[in-house]
């Protein structure tokens, strides 16, 4: 176990530090990322908006909200690195596009996404947010698309859980698709109750 704290510590710093993608980088490198060992729940995302680039914090701001409402827990729980790792497919902002943020840089996911997910021996949980964590996380066992595969859930389950972004720009999705909230955040808020205790 020292081992591995004294390579996750490392690996860390050396995250904390990279400037793989800068010149792709319209605000410059920022990383933003929540990992410890012991934590039991991965959040695995897109990459930092500019308002978690800005802050350095992960998911500050609506989509955050959301997550943490679907989840039922608060923000201190949210932010306890023992208990919830967020690590994105990008760990800093990839800029902004035609429509909304451009994808994660890929070379980030490259350089750490394997060593990362080596050193969270404890992770019983991973909800999987978005086509570029779906991609990653759930090869080869996706549906035909975001829609069919978070309405497989139950083929991941408990392991994986592939969401909807909760961004707001995904409220009419959320409207057209009432069972999510109905039938699976229910069962996500129990477990999380359950992992947490």
């Amino acid at each position: 176990m020292k081992a591995l704290l004294n390579e996750y510590q490392q690996t860390v710093k050396k995250a904390q530090a990279c400037e793989l993608c800068t010149k792709y980088l319209p605000l410059g490198p920022r990383p933003v990322f929540q990992v410890h060992p012991e934590a039991k729940i991965l959040i695995a995302g897109q990459a930092p908006g500019s308002k978690v680039h800005e802050t350095g914090v992960p998911f500050n701001d609506p989509s955050g909200n959301r997550l943490r409402e679907w989840m039922g827990i608060d923000k201190n729980t949210f932010y306890d690195a023992q208990k919830i790792a967020i690590l994105p497919m990008g760990f800093c902002f990839p800029g902004t596009g035609k429509s909304g943020d451009m994808p994660p840089r890929k070379e980030c996911a490259e350089q750490w996404r394997s060593t990362f997910i080596r050193l969270l021996p404890k992770i019983e949980l991973t909800l999987v947010i978005g086509q570029y964590a779906l991609n990653w996380h759930l090869k080869g066992q996706k549906k035909k698309n975001l829609t069919e595969t978070v309405r497989a859930w139950q083929e991941y389950w408990p392991q994986n859980l592939p969401l909807p972004h909760p961004s707001p720009r995904n409220n009419i999705w959320l409207k057209k698709n009432r069972w999510f909230e109905k039938d699976v955040v229910p069962k996500l808020k129990k477990n999380i109750r359950q992992l947490l205790q």
